[in-house]
């Protein structure tokens, strides 16, 4: 559907996990992870109208989300709690991204929900007070927040910026939902990596730890890996279900989409080790 307001648009890209590993676990069930991001260039686009009674709307709600449990709605509001903000928004979300394929859609919308009113609402706050936000509704929402490709560790909060090739990727959607939740509690799930150095992992080292417990679940997501491992070197992002291959080129990329099977959604992206949202952020405090 397309949006409904007529504001100026605030992108919230999809992210991969060039590589994912769990290195232990802490007392509270949180899993201790390390992995390195990078934004691409295919991206959700928000739009907010202020408005002056403190109440959010999300307009165009997603099928099967209770909208109180809207990350955007859940952004805004805890924004509201944290600087005693009496503003409120009408919040409408284009949605490009898919739900449950590992690409951060909900996160990078929450993210750039918190760095869009921060500007729109004057409440002034910096990027770590909105990151430290962030990092209560989900681990990936710091990284989408601070805006650059990142090497992330703890439990996503440990952030150091990192410039991997901004290289093309083909990125294969099998039409399947992976729950996160689902994954992370999975008894037989490898919680143990050794730990890697950043150097290590400019070097080739890193694997996706998940990947084998969802190609046991899930046969279209092992189905695509396999598949597209025929091309290039491809790993899964995330917990699923989406997975990407790194091309030498746009043609290279664009020749491999058109061989996609119908069955599954792929598009071509380029890695972006910044986030479009700094420098729209940026004009917006300009204006």
């Amino acid at each position: 559907m397309d949006a409904q307001l007529s504001t100026p648009s605030w992108p919230a890209p999809a992210k991969l996990n060039l590589f994912l590993h769990i290195v232990g676990r802490r007392p509270d069930g949180y899993h201790l992870l390390q992995t390195a991001f990078q934004f691409i260039d295919f991206s959700d686009e928000l739009r907010f109208e202020v408005t002056s009674d403190g109440k959010i709307d999300r307009l165009n709600p997603l099928d099967g989300v209770d909208p109180d449990r809207d990350l955007t709605v859940r952004a805004a509001r805890a924004l509201q709690t944290a600087t005693g903000s009496q503003m409120g928004a009408r919040i409408d979300c284009l949605k490009r991204v898919p739900m449950g394929g590992g690409l951060g859609g909900g996160s990078s919308d929450a993210a750039t929900t918190l760095v869009a009113l921060n500007i729109l609402w004057k409440t002034g706050l910096d990027v770590d007070a909105l990151a430290a936000i962030g990092i209560r509704l989900g681990a990936d929402v710091p990284v989408f927040v601070r805006g650059h490709a990142a090497w992330a560790e703890g439990v996503g909060e440990q952030i150091t910026p990192i410039d991997p090739p901004e290289t093309w990727y083909v990125v294969i959607h099998p039409q399947v939902h992976v729950s996160t939740a689902e994954i992370f509690g999975l008894p037989e799930l490898t919680r143990h990596c050794p730990t890697l150095r950043i150097r290590d992992f400019f070097a080739g080292q890193g694997t996706n730890v998940c990947e084998v417990v969802v190609r046991e679940r899930y046969p279209e997501v092992a189905k695509a890996l396999d598949w597209a491992a025929a091309f290039g070197p491809t790993r899964m992002t995330g917990t699923g279900a989406c997975v990407f291959t790194r091309m030498p080129d746009a043609p290279s990329a664009e020749a491999m989409v058109a061989q996609i099977p119908s069955r599954w959604r792929g598009f071509v992206a380029r890695g972006m080790n910044t986030s479009p949202l700094v420098a729209r952020a940026e004009a917006a405090r300009i204006v």
